[in-house]
């Protein structure tokens, strides 16, 4: 009786504690914070639904690929997986949609787990690599004037409140080389960069407050959701243009995108685009997005994003002190890992090279410029390791 009793004061002090933990976590943050990060929890592939959006409107005019369906593009990737049968490999690995584009023709196009092809799928950080365009964009039509540029240009709070962003630029952004603090996790839940990038409904504030400098920058490569963030900031501030509304002009229009889509916003009072992850579209529209950069931005005879741009956004970054720049993860990639300005690369002999738009749950826009293929896969949830995902690719790409 006694136990049961001490039990209960024990239980009862451990949920008085927590409760007094939320009410402060509310007080300092916001009550909407505290609720996303407690009951919505880890990002998952239909967080389109939960948050307000910007819509993107199908083009006026819809762009449709060719196709040439090949048996042979399923048989060896089931061969470079392990498997005998894709298809159902696609479908146990949580995989929504399966496209694969070469010379501009379809050669094979599945969905999966309930997906239809007109089913909106998240971009989750492919994101990144249609915000890196963006800035290309706005530099070729000169509201930005270059990669360059100091942040706080556009950004002059920042260094109100710390003078070395001055040292900062766009180019250091790009390349999530910037030298601010990033961790993920820690200890007390709600302060944890990870979850503020993520649910805080207020992004704009918190990527001007709460960014601290810990090293110069330029000197090593740092995945940081803060830096698209800031980006998103500048496009609104050099163009005068939600971020949207630019991306349906400049990218959705142009190139012919076959469906509706939408942009998701941090709340509906701060209205600002999660830059890190929103963007959510069909399948078969982010796959125009891989063949645009495929082409060099070239969009049926249209220079959509200059070569240029295309170039020094994908093209290798190996620098002599690999090892000190890049994380162990690039050592796990196919072929010479590296990434440049919000793509994901992986170098082959001879000069060429494959890069990729990715995202969590393992979202891939894969670009094979070698081979003049793109394979877009979406899904629920990764299946197997993201490097994998990458190997697929990359092996498909050097056998087919």
């Amino acid at each position: 009786m006694k136990l049961i009793k001490t039990l209960g004061i024990l239980a009862a002090v451990l949920f008085g504690l927590l409760a007094l933990f939320l009410v402060i976590a509310m007080f300092v943050y916001s009550p909407e914070y505290v609720f996303r990060t407690m009951v919505w929890q880890e990002s998952d592939a239909f967080d389109w639904q939960k948050f307000p959006f910007h819509p993107l409107e199908a083009a006026p005019t819809s762009y449709h690929f060719d196709t040439a369906p090949d048996p042979h593009v399923a048989e060896l990737f089931a061969d470079l997986a392990g498997t005998d049968n894709w298809d159902r490999f696609l479908e146990e690995n949580d995989t929504q949609a399966f496209i694969v584009i070469q010379d501009g023709k379809i050669l094979y196009e599945n969905y999966f787990n309930g997906t239809p092809r007109d089913s909106i799928v998240t971009s989750f950080s492919v994101a990144k690599s249609f915000t890196s365009a963006l800035i290309g964009i706005a530099i070729e039509e000169g509201y930005i004037k270059s990669v360059d540029e100091p942040i706080t240009n556009y950004l002059p709070e920042l260094a109100d409140r710390d003078i070395r962003f001055n040292e900062i630029t766009i180019r250091h952004l790009l390349l999530m080389a910037s030298g601010l603090e990033y961790e993920e996790f820690r200890p007390l839940l709600f302060n944890s960069d990870d979850i503020l990038t993520t649910y805080y409904p207020d992004q704009r504030k918190i990527s001007l407050e709460n960014t601290h400098i810990i090293d110069p920058a330029g000197q090593y490569f740092h995945y940081n959701k803060y830096h698209p963030q800031l980006l998103g900031m500048i496009l609104e501030r050099s163009t005068g243009m939600t971020v949207t509304s630019y991306m349906q002009t400049r990218i959705w229009d142009p190139l012919g995108m076959e469906f509706d889509g939408s942009w998701s916003t941090d709340s509906t009072a701060s209205d600002f685009e999660k830059m890190e992850t929103g963007v959510n579209a069909r399948a078969i529209d982010f796959a125009k997005f891989g063949v645009l950069f495929l082409n060099g931005g070239s969009w049926q005879g249209e220079q959509v994003i200059s070569k240029g741009w295309v170039n020094e956004s994908t093209q290798p970054l190996l620098p002599d002190n690999y090892g000190e720049y890049y994380s162990e993860y690039f050592d796990s990639m196919p072929g010479r890992g590296y990434y440049k300005y919000m793509w994901w690369g992986m170098a082959r002999e001879a000069g060429s090279y494959d890069f990729s738009a990715g995202g969590d749950k393992g979202q891939l826009i894969y670009v094979s410029p070698q081979k003049n293929l793109v394979i877009v896969r979406n899904g629920i949830d990764f299946g197997i390791p993201s490097v994998e995902w990458f190997r697929l690719c990359y092996e498909f790409a050097s056998q087919y």
